[in-house]
């Protein structure tokens, strides 16, 4: 029997919070995975996003379980270890309606399939690339991944030797046209930085400390809770307002000053207007901020970059607007004269 729901209770979809949850998770418990699955909850609900507009892809390792956590009603595709790029790729072309939705790992991404995340951003799929990246392999029992900083010392693994990989720089590197991190323990930030993604037109990566609370949280460590709580730096203070009518200011006011905005909901904001800050559509900027971040170990959290005006994978190739897998044979059958066309030409 359905319970029913307090019509105070759903969202713009007339949809209930229960509506995008999924399973109970099998993960360690305090694990940082299961906090990025709980703000994913709570974004498609507070965004009305119907759950089956949504197709979500993951690979191997503990991050790639993360999507039984979410949106039960989606469909769900788990690939092999280091694909989910690939299989991504293919279901945006066959069908252009839905968003993709990818959660991935630090060793799933950075290590085999580093080759087809660079390709998948360079060519901008629409879709919404989740990195949940703790520095280990977790489901294999905390081997060094990619990502793990140099002189990591851990009881069963020794010393890492090896510079780590820096998801965001790499994102960067492959034109990626929305960069972002933040850190599961920051609920709030990340919330408001998977809105921004779920609604940006292009490739959108989000790299999320998430600490293994079994394999890699020791206090000195850089994917640990405690260090990454220490040297947190956000860029900014952050939160996305859906595309609505624009607010314009009636005229120019000078550095320094205030201004009163009334937004949409009639509240009453006050602008300052700083002397300096930070830009997230310079390229040249982002690329700075990271390697000065990497120079002084600050965990640098927000909007990295972003660029909207980029044509997307499903751009370029002028597919239709019905998706290639609702196409029925009426559709996909030449006329008769087509044909009669083509057999003259050839005879």
């Amino acid at each position: 029997m359905t319970t029913p729901v307090n019509p105070a209770q759903v969202n713009r979809a007339g949809l209930g919070r229960a509506d995008y949850r999924g399973q109970p998770s099998t993960l360690c418990q305090g694990c940082g995975h299961n906090s990025i699955a709980n703000q994913v909850v709570n974004v498609a609900y507070e965004l009305g996003i119907v759950p089956e507009n949504i197709m979500k892809f993951s690979g191997i390792g503990c991050s790639s379980k993360s999507p039984a956590y979410f949106l039960n009603r989606s469909f769900g595709f788990n690939g092999l270890h280091g694909r989910m790029a690939s299989l991504a790729t293919g279901a945006l072309f066959a069908d252009t309606s839905v968003h993709a939705l990818g959660v991935s790992g630090d060793g799933d991404t950075a290590s085999i399939g580093m080759g087809g995340f660079k390709h998948l951003i360079r060519r901008n799929a629409p879709m919404t690339y989740i990195v949940e990246n703790n520095g280990v392999y977790g489901l294999t029992k905390g081997q060094f991944s990619a990502t793990a900083e140099v002189g990591l010392n851990l009881k069963h693994q020794g010393t890492n030797q090896y510079m780590p990989v820096d998801i965001c720089m790499e994102a960067l590197a492959a034109s990626a046209t929305f960069v972002a991190r933040s850190f599961a323990g920051d609920p709030k930030q990340l919330k408001e930085l998977l809105k921004a993604a779920l609604s940006h037109n292009g490739i959108a990566v989000l790299d999320v400390i998430s600490p293994c609370v079994t394999f890699n949280n020791q206090e000195n460590a850089f994917h640990s809770y405690s260090w990454s709580k220490d040297h947190s730096a956000p860029l900014h203070e952050i939160s996305f307002i859906p595309k609505l009518a624009e607010i314009r200011l009636e005229e120019e006011f000078e550095e320094g000053t205030v201004k009163e905005v009334t937004m949409h909901d009639g509240s009453v904001i006050l602008i300052k207007k700083l002397e300096k800050e930070y830009d997230p559509t310079s390229r040249a900027n982002a690329f700075q901020m990271i390697e000065e971040a990497t120079a002084n170990n600050w965990l640098v959290t927000g909007l990295i970059y972003i660029n909207s005006e980029k044509p997307t994978l499903t751009d370029l190739y002028h597919l239709p607007e019905t998706a290639l897998n609702r196409l029925g044979e009426s559709d996909l059958r030449p006329a008769r004269t087509t044909l009669e066309r083509i057999n003259a030409l050839m005879f």
